[in-house]
């Protein structure tokens, strides 16, 4: 768990532009089988802080704004699920 910018995060193993090892050409190698903290992008914290922050996020994400709008209540289950996830 690392805090950035008043954040806590869980973060997996990174390259020095901070993208994840896992990502590899555009491309999770291992989406079938990511972890949870993977899954629940891109609610995330950082990411529903405000309006401004979720504009952030979609502008490096073209997947946001994609797709169906997911209800409060499911993202707060993402949300409680990743703060419950334990650390390996």
């Amino acid at each position: 768990m690392v805090d950035v910018g008043g954040f806590r995060r869980l973060s997996l193993t990174e390259k020095a532009n901070f993208d994840c090892t896992l990502w590899e050409d555009g491309a999770c190698t291992v989406y079938e089988s990511r972890p949870l903290q993977c899954r629940s992008f891109p609610f995330w914290d950082a990411n529903l802080a405000s309006p401004d922050a979720w504009s952030e996020a979609a502008g490096s994400c073209p997947g946001i704004g994609q797709g169906p709008v997911r209800h409060a209540v499911e993202i707060d289950y993402w949300l409680s699920r990743r703060h419950e996830e334990p650390l390996i």
